[in-house]
């Protein structure tokens, strides 16, 4: 039976994080701490990334951690749900990359510890050769999955390649929802590079910023796809997106208890309102990731690959 929300995630231990320059060409959200030493930044991350898993693991969601290398250096590997993405049929996709710094991220070990962790990964979908054609198409940032409806909700980008999202959908089962998602960047409407800084999809409702939806028959489509499977649909505004209000994921303890997983900082943009509606589904779940926030542009969402691998005997 599918399911759309998962009790364990992937995260990656950071060794080297700091803002990534082969990114911030169009993540927007990325900022220069020109008052934080490379240490003390790291230092940080480091700090915002433990206490994040262990609040995750207080709620009693299984989290298997795997710690980076120094080497190859790697800024971004806190944000794997770029590279990788788990399915319940014990299959995985693997991403081509924007950045090249952000490929060298698609580590063995990182697969060889899920699977030290009992779930057996028995076929891989291996999109990367696209890297050399310069197309894209970056894991759960670009798509949000309804893995229950069988959709796939993807906003274009230089990460989003429109082809490539089809051919995953064909591979995959999915129905394509495909938009464009635009910021305002110094008075200039640009890009939104990833989908799930604008949007996420729980079990019975959906978080989505509309206004990122210039074309109105594009933004029309989207809503109408949401209804139609029931969604409660939570409005949110370009500046909760900017404080990272989409970037979202809900997931639910192995006690079944179930969370909306965000930041501190998108937790306290969101209004009294939009607080009740998410609560009127499930708890929140909110951590502090400033530093790690401003340096990667990527917020709570982009740091868990939900693992749905089925459980292995034994």
């Amino acid at each position: 039976m599918k399911q759309q929300i998962t009790d364990t995630v992937l995260m990656v231990r950071p060794v080297n994080f700091r803002m990534n320059e082969q990114t911030a060409v169009n993540n927007y959200y990325q900022k220069v701490l020109k008052e934080l030493t490379p240490q003390t930044l790291q230092e940080r991350a480091l700090k915002e990334f433990d206490a994040f898993v262990e609040k995750l693991r207080q709620a009693s969601i299984r989290v298997v951690v795997v710690q980076d290398s120094e080497n190859p250096d790697t800024p971004d590997s806190i944000f794997p749900n770029n590279w990788i993405s788990f399915h319940d049929n014990s299959t995985i996709a693997l991403y081509p990359m924007f950045a090249e710094n952000r490929r060298l991220e698609r580590r063995e070990e990182v697969l060889n510890a899920v699977e030290k962790e009992g779930f057996p990964i028995l076929e891989v979908v291996d999109y990367t050769e696209a890297e050399e054609d310069g197309i894209f198409l970056e894991g759960t940032g670009s798509m949000i999955l309804d893995r229950v409806n069988r959709k796939a909700y993807c906003a274009l980008s230089p990460r989003a390649d429109e082809e490539l999202f089809i051919e995953f959908c064909e591979d995959f089962e999915y129905s394509p929802v495909i938009f464009t998602a635009w910021q305002t960047v110094n008075g200039e409407r640009k890009q939104i590079y990833h989908t799930n800084v604008m949007m996420s999809v729980g079990e019975d409702f959906a978080i989505v910023c509309t206004a990122a939806i210039d074309d109105r028959k594009e933004r029309k489509q989207l809503l109408s796809q949401l209804r139609e499977d029931g969604k409660e649909i939570i409005e949110i505004s370009e500046e909760q997106v900017n404080s990272f209000a989409g970037n979202m994921l809900q997931l639910r303890g192995e006690n079944g208890k179930k969370y909306l997983v965000m930041s501190e900082a998108a937790r306290r943009s969101l209004d009294k309102s939009q607080v009740e509606k998410i609560e009127g589904h499930c708890e929140i779940l909110s951590a502090p990731l400033d530093v790690i926030e401003a340096c990667g542009g990527g917020s709570a969402r982009c740091m868990m690959a939900e693992i749905f691998l089925s459980k292995g005997q034994g």
